[in-house]
Order: C-alpha cells, then structure tokens, then sequence
C-alpha cells in the first residue's frame, strides 16, 4: 500500500474507531490532561470546628465529605497566625525567609524575589485566580496579579469590618461586593469554574470566616443562638459561648459554601479531574472545643497551630486514607506540583517535602523531620513524637496531647537536642526578619496601573490616630493641626501623569480646609476639600456579639486629583492640612495612585 492509499486508509478507519470506542478513547484522552487544583482556606476556624473531629455542637458534612474520599493528615501544622501561614503556602519557605514578619503596615508582605506556587501553575498553562481574602500584600507585584494569578477578586487586608456587600476589589478596581461576603466569595468561584472547565486551572479561594467580627446572615445565628454547647473548651480559661455560637454558624456557612463548590464541580463533570485541599489558617480565635490541644490563634502550642487538611482526588487518592507523619504548609507546594505532575521553576530552596508519591500509593511516607512554629519572637518545635514548647517544656505529645506535664529532667538528651535545633533554626529561618523593615511600596507599574495605599500602611504624626487598634481595616482621623503628618515611604517605578483618588469624609463645619500632597518634601499638589460627606459609621449592626479590635467601618468619598506628575525614585510621600476649620480636617481611608501616561 503507497502512502496516499495508507492515508486515505487512516481517514476512514479512525472516525470509525470513534464511534466504536467513543468512551475508552474520550477517557484516555481526559486522563492525559493535567489535573485541575481548588484550594480552600480558611480563616481563624480550628482543628476542632468540624464534626468530624467529634465537635457535636455543629454539623460540617460537605468539608467532611472532603475527608472522607480523600486523604486526611493526622498531624498538619500552619504558623499561628493568618499572613505566615499564606506565605508558607505559597512558596514552600518558612514564612522568616521571605521577609513575612507582620499582619499589616506592609509587614506581610513576600519578598519580591519569591516563587510563589501560582507561578508554577502558570508556567505549566494554568489559569490561576485567587478569590477572597489574600493577606500577602497590597501595592503590585506584592499585589496577587503580581505573584502568579491571573485574577484577583477580594480584599487585599488581614480582615475586614463589615462583611455584608462591602467594598472589594476586582483587579485593582474598587467594586461593591453582593451580600454576605462568604457567599460572593464562593458565588465568583463558581463563575470561574464555569468560565475555566475546559482547561487546567489552580484556584485559590480563601473564605474571610470565622475570623471577626462575627457576623453571619440571620438563618445560621438563628440555628445557634439559643443552642446548649455540648462539646466545650476543656482549658481553665473562660469560653465565650457567644462568640463560640458564632463561630460555629460562620463555620456552617462555609460548609454549605463548599457543599455549592463541590456541587459545582459534579456538575461540570470534572470532579474526578480536580484535586480539592482544604485547611485553615492558624488556630480558633477564641476558647472553644478545640480537641483537648492547649493553645489557641497566636500561640505557639499544638492547639494554636494543628490545622486540618484535607485532599481529594477521586480515582488517584484512596478514599479515607489517613498521613501520620507530621506535615506543614509549606509541604503542599512541593506535594501540589507533583501530584499535577508539573516540572517547577528553579528558585530558592524549599522546606516543604512532596507528600505527593505517599498519597498516590506508590511509596511509603517522607522521613520524620522537625517542623518549627513562630510568632512575635517565640518559637516551639514538633517531632512526630514531642513537642518542646517556645518556654523549653518538653512534651509526649503521644501520652499528653494536652501539654500538662514537662518531662525535660526524664529526658535530658532529647531535651537538650531540641533547644539547640531551635538556637540554629532561629539563625537560619528568621534572618530576614531580624533588621527592620525598609520595603517601600511601589508605585506606577505599567503592569498593573491602580496603587492603593490604605490608612492601615501609613505612618502618621502629631494627633492623628487609627480609628481602632487593629490597622487593617482602619481608617485615620483626627487630623486637626497643620502639622499632623501621614505619610508612607515609596518607590516610584515610572515616571508619568498621575491621577490621585483622594478618599475621604469631612463634616460641613470642617469645609474648605486643604490637603497638600508632598513627595520628598517638593510640593506636589495642594486642594480644596469643598463638598460635604459625612456619612455615619456603621458594621455594629451586623455583630452577633461585640467586637473587640476591629474598626467600624463608613463609606468614603472618592475626590479625584488629575494631572500630577511624578518623578522616579524613591522617598516619602506626605499628606499634611492647611486652612484647617472648626479644628478638624478629614477622616481619610487612603489615597490611590493610577498611572495615566509615562514620560519617554
């Protein structure tokens, strides 16, 4: 047969062989596509906020459900706190070595030179996107568009005040959000499931709940808020059960949001082609049944940093298969990658090992190691088997899951092994967050046009102060005296045209005071504030029980300043009032800075 006739031969055969074999040859040609990944995380919920691990004051069968066909880590250890522990899962690396060392002002931030694991998912093809909230930084590239994600839709701070229809952003631009904040988290998550079905994609969704203020929509407190707690804290501090109510409803939430999530995937037929994680982010944020641990959100104890997780993968990863080896959030880069089978950008060393060959079944768990816990200087240690505490107590974690009894003198050895790999992590790990921070914020990318510089990154001098103690969803006010300062230390990218957005509120006796903008003390611009807006403060309404640290929240008027120019470099940008009135200028929510054109 000639080439012609071998050809024609082949034309006719393989439809043929379609249509015969259409199902074997659709699957084998779905096994070869790289497998999806739908990341879940969550916030200030504990180890011990799921039914499945024998919490009976709420019912979470959707996360559970994630468990159960799929694999469950035993021992999963997070930093105890929200901005380290992102940052831990986003580059495999100690949260220390990548310049992570606050949960605002800029302190949470990555370094720059970073690999993060969107950037390994889009290298490989990916569609990436981030949904919620992301606590990595605010100004790009700190920004998630900037760290490997095509998309961005959420809010950039470590929480927020109000969570019903508040103001988020969409890539940059500041947009309204549309109800409860869980449900549009996951209402964007399904619009990007459907959007991206057809080709690989790594999706990180990250719910802003249970983390205050403890709001929840009517039909979850109603449920709670007369409930008798069954399983309680088992500590000698006091339990809120208020607060705990709460939290359990916000939890209920989440897990009918997931449930939407799953639903969705099952759907769209590709659930058997998406690995779905699930974990949360530190310990519980408050006193509350958390499995016997000591320790809770902050704290550098077993119950402040044991997270679940959970990894399904239907037809790869056996139903209810349990990893006893302890493990960390840093292991999920390395393990994600592998089970995806994607080849990683070469980049700094990881800490994190691949669980990824375990979880499959065809090799036996990695080797015991030591995972280290920090937070505000103080460092505890984890074996598979003890835990020597950030006071050196040494802990049978096996016989005294609840850290009461130092056995130090028992086993000196051992003890003393673990204090001196604490002194040498210390060195390694936390260099780069020994000497202060003098990151500036970029500005004036053309990547990336919108810089938004909030209230909760500004310095400030003289009487001016946050609107409360937590900066991240604060604003600044009391602004009353020429020379009160706010300011932020910045690096100007691009010479250019600049527009400022100027956002505000001022009272009518304080009308027709002026701001001047400075930069590195040149005057830049100088405008009145002439109309008034003065809304009043609200998110109070929406608390299930008092909130402590968190501000309340109002909206802001946008004023917009076109035409300002702006010189590469880097220094101090500084906002100051004149002609001030009636002894107060405006409650200010921040500026942002949009680039309109660049200088040749």
């Amino acid at each position: 047969m000639n080439d012609r006739l071998r050809f024609a031969f082949l034309c006719l055969l393989i439809p043929m062989v379609s249509q015969v074999f259409g199902v074997e040859f659709e699957t084998r040609q779905e096994s070869l596509k790289k497998p999806n990944v739908l990341v879940i995380l969550t916030d200030d919920q504990g180890w011990g906020d799921l039914s499945i691990h024998g919490n009976l004051n709420l019912s979470t069968p959707h996360i559970d459900s994630i468990a159960r066909n799929g694999a469950s880590f035993d021992r999963f250890y997070v930093s105890p706190v929200c901005s380290p522990t992102r940052a831990e899962f986003l580059t495999g690396r100690y949260h220390g070595r990548s310049g992570v060392r606050n949960v605002s002002m800029g302190g949470e931030r990555m370094n720059l030179d970073e690999i993060t694991i969107a950037n390994h998912f889009k290298s490989a093809g990916y569609r990436t996107s981030a949904i919620g909230k992301w606590h990595n930084g605010s100004q790009f590239p700190y920004h998630p568009t900037g760290r490997g994600f095509d998309d961005f839709y959420g809010y950039t701070s470590g929480h927020w005040g109000d969570y019903f229809s508040p103001p988020l952003e969409n890539n940059g631009l500041i947009v309204q959000g549309n109800g409860f904040l869980a449900d549009d988290i996951t209402d964007h998550t399904l619009s990007f499931l459907d959007q991206n079905r057809a080709n690989p994609f790594f999706c990180y969704v990250t719910f802003n709940t249970p983390h205050s203020p403890m709001q929840v929509p009517d039909p979850y407190w109603n449920r709670f808020k007369d409930r008798e707690l069954k399983s309680k804290y088992h500590g000698t501090e006091k339990e809120d059960e208020n607060f705990t109510r709460a939290a359990l409803a916000m939890v209920e939430n989440i897990d009918d949001n997931i449930g939407r999530i799953l639903d969705k995937l099952n759907s769209l037929k590709i659930e058997n082609e998406t690995i779905v994680v699930f974990f949360c982010d530190n310990g519980p944020n408050a006193f509350r049944f958390n499995g016997g641990m000591k320790g809770r959100k902050a704290t550098t104890d077993e119950g402040g940093v044991r997270s679940p997780l959970f990894i399904r993968w239907p037809g790869s990863i056996q139903s209810e298969k349990s990893v006893k080896r302890i493990s960390a959030a840093f292991d999920l880069l390395p393990t994600l990658t592998d089970l995806a089978g994607i080849k990683r950008l070469q980049g700094k060393p990881l800490d994190g090992v691949s669980f990824a060959k375990f979880l499959t079944g065809h090799s036996s768990e990695p080797d015991n190691r030591m995972i280290f816990s920090h937070w505000a200087g103080k460092v505890s240690v984890r074996t598979q088997t003890h835990r020597l505490d950030d006071q050196n107590r040494l802990f049978d974690m096996i016989k005294d899951p609840g850290q009461t009894s130092d056995i130090s003198k028992n086993q000196p050895s051992l003890h003393a092994e673990l204090k001196s790999a604490v002194k040498s992590w210390r060195i390694d790990a936390l260099e780069g967050i020994r000497l202060k921070d003098n990151r500036p914020f970029p500005i004036g990318y053309s990547q990336f046009l919108i810089t938004h510089l909030p209230a909760r990154d500004a310095l400030f001098s003289g009487e001016v102060k946050r609107s409360a103690l937590a900066p991240n969803c604060s604003f600044l006010t009391n602004w009353k005296a020429d020379s009160d300062t706010i300011y932020w230390p910045v690096q100007i990218e691009t010479t250019g045209t600049y527009e400022l957005v100027f956002h505000h509120t001022i009272a009518a006796p304080n009308i027709g005071c002026r701001i001047n903008l400075s930069f590195n003390d040149r005057l830049l611009t100088s405008f009145k504030l002439d109309q008034v807006f003065d809304p009043p403060l609200r998110g109070i309404e929406h608390d299930r029980v008092p909130r402590n640290s968190e501000s309340l929240v109002k909206d802001f008027l946008p004023l917009s300043v076109p035409n300002l120019k702006l010189t590469k470099g880097q220094g101090i940008l500084k906002l100051q009032a004149s002609d001030i009135k009636a002894g107060k200028s405006a409650d200010l929510r921040g500026i942002s800075l949009i680039l309109k054109s660049t200088d040749r």
